[in-house]
């Protein structure tokens, strides 16, 4: 009876001792193994995706036209245009004549009213009715003949002749001339119409060397140095 006791003891022990070893006190932490055990796995991470590559678009066509054709010109009102006549010298214009390389015989002239101009060694020289082209070389022939081997000459207006407005314009009279003249500007010269003006047209006189000469002309119509306009009186 007391062997059975001590068995019965000894087996209390062994089985206390157990629970011992398995349990953890209260506060303790619990073993690593169990905390790495409990604690879930990351998540994996997400496949990675192919990106399509990269295509540039092909660069448009550019189509080459040729372009639109210009409209085509339409002429003012009173015909085609007119072409400005080549320019003769006469009487009042004032020339500048330059001999290159001889300043003495370089100067200003006016053509006098006998059409010429006199210049130093070479005396008078007719202007009337030539071109400045032509006036330069009738000069480079006479300083040729006896004064300069090859003299270089030319020759360029100053001042051109004036010309003369009459009629029903406000300030009638004699008027410096300007390159490009219509009578539509040497009327605003002049200071404008009169109320009694004819405004269509004007007669211009026109000295040529064969004498002088009528000319219709409207308001764009060109004059030169030396012409006469006459603004009519209209009736109505």
């Amino acid at each position: 009876m007391l062997f059975a006791r001590s068995l019965m003891v000894v087996a209390a022990m062994l089985v206390v001792s157990g629970c011992m070893q398995t349990t953890s006190a209260p506060g303790l932490l619990p073993p690593l193994d169990a905390v790495v055990q409990n604690e879930p796995l990351p998540p994996p991470p997400p496949p990675a995706v192919a990106l399509p590559p990269v295509v540039e678009p092909a660069p448009l066509p550019v189509a080459f036209t040729e372009p639109p054709p210009l409209p085509p010109v339409v002429p003012l009102a009173g015909g085609p245009a007119q072409v400005e006549p080549t320019y003769t010298l006469d009487s009042g214009d004032k020339l500048r004549v330059i001999v290159y390389g001889q300043e003495g015989l370089s100067n200003s002239f006016t053509v006098d009213t006998a059409g010429r101009i006199d210049m130093p060694l070479i005396g008078a020289v007719s202007a009337r009715g030539l071109t400045t082209r032509r006036l330069a070389a009738v000069i480079a022939a006479r300083l040729r003949n006896g004064y300069i081997r090859e003299p270089h000459v030319a020759v360029e207006v100053e001042a051109y002749r004036p010309f003369f407005i009459l009629g029903e314009v406000t300030y009638p009279g004699q008027y410096p001339f300007v390159a490009h003249m219509t009578v539509e500007t040497a009327v605003a010269v002049a200071g404008g119409f009169t109320p009694r003006a004819y405004r269509w047209s004007a007669e211009v006189t026109r000295p040529t060397p064969e004498g002088p000469v009528k000319l219709d002309g409207p308001p764009m119509f060109l004059l030169q140095p030396g012409d006469t306009v006459v603004i009519a009186e209209r009736w109505f």
